[in-house]
Parts: structure tokens; sequence; C-alpha cells
């Protein structure tokens, strides 16, 4: 069976991504390659800092591999927190990153929001990008207490509850990473029906 590695250390994201590519690829995370790098994202954006993931455990352990980045977008913050959206008020604390977006919007009607992913697959020394956005809004004070970053003020359209007021299982139907990875698996299936 092929190896992919995903450039994550996460097990759980990890383990979704197995169950989902079962009998096709053999997936690996960074621990299961022996990279302890903390790969720098440097990149201006999305698609920048997920193409600097993948490509470097390409060129320093010569395996096909895919790599996520991801953020949230306000509309009346000229779409920040954006890709600093870990450490959007200088530290990787949601309780900060949150209170900042809030204080920013304090008194501002336009609530408009997204989450987005961006994958870089490279394959073959090929480089493909998926990408997965959901469009809602940014709620005045938090509510849930599921999920992480910036779910309990995000509210996405068609529904009444934040991510962070969702099952996890909810959440990984609709979410940006969702639908960015049902394409990239699409992808990946195509390739191997070929």
């Amino acid at each position: 069976m092929k190896k992919l590695v995903f450039a994550t250390n996460n097990q759980h994201k990890t383990e979704e991504i197995r169950l989902a590519l079962n009998g096709i690829y053999e997936v690996l995370n960074l621990e299961d390659i022996g990279c302890f790098t903390d790969i720098p994202e440097t990149a201006d954006t999305f698609e920048g800092n997920a193409t600097l993931k993948s490509s470097y455990v390409v060129e320093h352990y010569n395996l096909d591999c895919f790599a996520d980045d991801s953020g949230l977008e306000v509309e009346a913050l000229n779409n920040e927190p954006g890709i600093y959206s870990a450490r959007y008020a200088g530290s990787r604390d949601s309780m900060d990153n949150i209170n900042l977006v809030l204080q920013k919007l304090a008194g501002i009607e336009n609530r408009n929001a997204r989450f987005k992913t961006v994958i870089s697959l490279i394959q073959n020394g090929v480089n493909h990008l998926f990408e997965g956005v959901i469009n809602g809004t940014i709620r005045t004070e938090l509510s849930g207490s599921k999920g992480f970053g910036y779910d309990p003020i995000f509210q996405p359209d068609g529904y009444d509850i934040t991510f962070a007021e969702m099952s996890m299982d909810e959440k990984n139907k609709i979410s940006h990473r969702a639908i960015a990875l049902q394409k990239m698996m699409a992808f990946l299936k195509k390739q191997t029906n070929a």
C-alpha cells in the first residue's frame, strides 16, 4: 500500500483520515516518520503555509505528503485574523484571541465571517490544492464548550448554534476542513480507480 504523510501531530485528525482512506493509503503523521521539527509557517496565505509544510516533508523524507492551513476571516476586520488566527492576540491562547476579535467588533453591525482551510497535497512532485470554506457570523458572546479556537463565537449560516455547541460528528460534516478533505479524498479515490 502506498504511504501518504499528513503533516500534523494531531492524533485525532490523523485517525479521521486513516478511516477515510482505509485500504487505499497507509496514512502516517509527522511522529510516525520521526519528524519533530516545528515546520515554519512564514507564508502570507493559507495556500503558502500549507505548501511550506507539505513540501518540507517531501524534501526531507522523500514521501508524498499533504498539509492544511486554516483560519477565521472576519469581513469587517479586513479578513483578519486570517493566517494569524492561532496567534492573533500574540499568543496561542484561544480566549485571548476570541476576546480580541470581540473587542475589535464591538459596536460593528457587520458580523459576517468565514472559516477557510486550504490543503496542499504533493504527490509525485506535483502540488494539488483543495479549498474548503464555511460562511457564518460572529456572535457577540461565547456559546458552547465543545470544539476549539473560535468555535464558541462562530455560528455557521443555516444554523442557530455555534460550532462549539455542535457534536464533533456534526461539525465534521459541515466544517471548512471537512469540505477541503472531501475534495482531496475524491481526488485520491479517483486516481486509485483510474
